[in-house]
């Protein structure tokens, strides 16, 4: 099993929108979570990106004057570091670690490898490999990305028809899977709200070959599946 990590199994909304929050109530002002991420997924998707959350930086600078914070790169650099104390969904950790005692699970993140420890280290180290924006040099849906773990698993004496690709984003996982013949399953983590939150909006919805609203599910259905 192939897994996106930031949004699927780590509550990057949740990290991004409490650390705002932080600075905001510092400054004296309240704001929007929504409104926060809507603004966040207008700038982070511009053309003039650095790797993730590396990219926090410029972001924050751009995203604070519109929500009455202020806009010292030094808080670009708290909302960055705040990446390291980044929570996983409450079901991540145990599915996750039901899951690796029958499947060999590897990340597949558009983080760098630095936040991606921490991440790993928050999951339970659940991962037999990780492929991240430093090692590939690229990020999802570039199907330069899914190439290099391809070309591992086939290393391992697999296929890419062997792997089942776990993800929220239909922009960033759901859509390019499809399109290069895997098997995926879409965690819905918004089904109970409205838009895509801190994601960008795919062109056209993919419909997954499973589909569950969280990482609990996707395991309840396994354990009933291998009886």
């Amino acid at each position: 099993m192939t897994f996106d990590v930031v949004g699927t199994l780590i509550d990057f909304e949740s990290g991004l929108s409490g650390c705002l929050a932080e600075i905001a109530a510092e400054a004296g002002v309240t704001i929007d979570a929504e409104e926060a991420l809507a603004l966040y997924r207008a700038a982070r998707y511009s053309d003039a990106t650095d790797l993730f959350p590396d990219d926090l930086v410029r972001v924050y600078t751009i995203i604070a004057p519109q929500l009455g914070l202020p806009a010292e790169k030094a808080y670009g650099e708290r909302l960055r570091d705040s990446a390291r104390n980044w929570k996983g969904f409450a079901d991540s950790r145990a599915a996750l670690a039901e899951l690796a005692g029958s499947y060999r699970l590897i990340a597949m993140t558009n983080a760098r490898r630095w936040a991606f420890d921490h991440f790993s280290k928050e999951l339970g180290e659940p991962f037999h490999a990780a492929f991240t924006a430093d090692d590939t040099g690229t990020e999802k849906p570039d199907p330069a990305f899914f190439e290099k773990v391809f070309a591992f698993v086939e290393s391992e004496g697999a296929s890419k028809d062997d792997i089942l690709h776990v993800a929220q984003s239909q922009y960033h996982d759901i859509g390019i899977s499809r399109k290069l013949g895997m098997t995926n399953c879409w965690i819905e983590r918004r089904h109970a709200q409205k838009g895509y939150g801190g994601t960008i909006e795919p062109e056209a919805f993919t419909e997954p070959d499973y589909h569950f609203t969280s990482m609990a599910g996707l395991a309840d259905a396994v354990r009933q599946a291998r009886g």
